[in-house]
């Protein structure tokens, strides 16, 4: 092998050694750019701070390993700092995707989200869960899809719902459970009471005390499973103030955030297709 030939081979790995290390990387920032060139597209349209909480599963890295994302406190610290840097005389648009997360987190975010000056909106364009709903119910306007859902915000203690453990309890009788399961009754209790007097703090001015009540207690109490849809039309009859003019800048920012790589994808679609005038 001559020494020019030996020279292009070896370039050609190292090249091709850079684009499989680099590559994801690249591609990452690529998409963070056109993510930040949008979002500035949709808050000089709609005059606000727009604010993303997107949990979507992503495959960033060499391996492509998927990340599974909820509502964390690291999310708190930079929501809350994007909410202490925004105007207080300019509205907020905050964009959920989320199966839920933290309590702690949550209740931060919807706390600062109620306390903002201006008209806040939170826009939910395929599903806010559990937290999720929780903020929601702190904004000023609930923003969904026809279908997206909201879910019940009662509280969850490892993988049992504490109404669920307060009522296995009172059907089985304090005398007939140990120890540490009256113990865990009595946390759920807690549990129960806390969240549900913070979504009542969040509603009262909105809905009257009255009705902030009824609210949180159906959100609260265990009326339906922890991931039951409460859909646009469902929520608009509990008495929810929902809207559903979802910016379509907001359906075209999901689409800017990647799922894991897959040899075949699960679902596929072919646009409708159109023709153009004066071409058969």
């Amino acid at each position: 092998m001559d020494p020019l030939s030996g020279f292009i081979g070896s370039l050609i790995w190292w090249i091709l050694f850079f684009y499989l290390l680099m590559g994801p990387q690249i591609q990452y920032r690529q998409l963070q750019i056109a993510r930040a060139k949008l979002l500035e597209r949709l808050a000089r349209k709609r005059n606000s701070t727009v604010i993303t909480m997107i949990h979507r599963q992503e495959s960033i890295g060499f391996f492509g390993i998927p990340v599974y994302k909820f509502i964390s406190i690291e999310d708190s610290e930079e929501i809350l700092r994007a909410i202490r840097m925004a105007p207080k005389d300019k509205p907020i648009d905050l964009i959920i995707h989320t199966p839920g997360g933290l309590v702690l987190a949550a209740t931060q975010i919807a706390k600062a989200l109620k306390d903002h000056p201006a008209e806040t909106r939170v826009i939910v364009p395929h599903y806010a869960m559990s937290g999720g709903t929780l903020i929601a119910l702190a904004a000023d306007k609930i923003i969904m899809d026809p279908h997206a859902v909201l879910g019940p915000v009662d509280p969850q203690l490892g993988q049992y719902p504490a109404p669920s453990i307060i009522r296995a309890v009172e059907q089985k009788g304090a005398e007939k459970v140990d120890d540490q399961t009256l113990i865990l009754a009595d946390v759920a209790k807690k549990a129960i009471n806390q969240v549900q007097e913070f979504v009542y703090n969040l509603l009262k001015d909105k809905y009257g005390e009255e009705k902030a009540r009824e609210l949180a207690q159906i959100l609260t109490e265990g009326r339906w499973t922890h991931d039951y849809p409460i859909t646009v039309e469902h929520a608009k009859e509990l008495g929810l103030h929902v809207e559903t003019d979802v910016p379509e800048e907001v359906y075209a920012l999901m689409e800017l955030y990647k799922q894991p790589v897959k040899q075949r994808g699960t679902v596929e679609f072919m646009p409708y297709p159109v023709k153009q005038q004066g071409k058969d």
